[in-house]
């Protein structure tokens, strides 16, 4: 398989994070809220788009910060 350059991993770690933790913060409060209903599917994958939309670009936008803040808290590796 053929491979993105090094480049784009500012851009392809955001949007991977931001598909998985939406995906399971979804699943979770969407079952919460309507429990196992017979459209629990349907309902759980609008929560989830919805919410993707709304935490990619904020995550792009947050992200260097959070390695700001990070790198204030972390001793750099030797």
């Amino acid at each position: 398989m053929r491979k993105l350059p090094a480049s784009y991993a500012g851009f392809v770690m955001p949007l991977l994070l931001s598909i998985l933790m939406t995906f399971i913060v979804s699943f979770i409060s969407t079952l919460r809220s309507v429990g196992l209903v017979d459209h629990f599917l349907q309902i759980w994958m609008g929560s989830w788009a919805l919410s993707w939309v709304f935490a990619f670009p904020a995550l792009l936008l947050v992200l260097p910060l959070v390695r700001r803040i990070t790198s204030m808290l972390v001793e750099a590796p030797r």
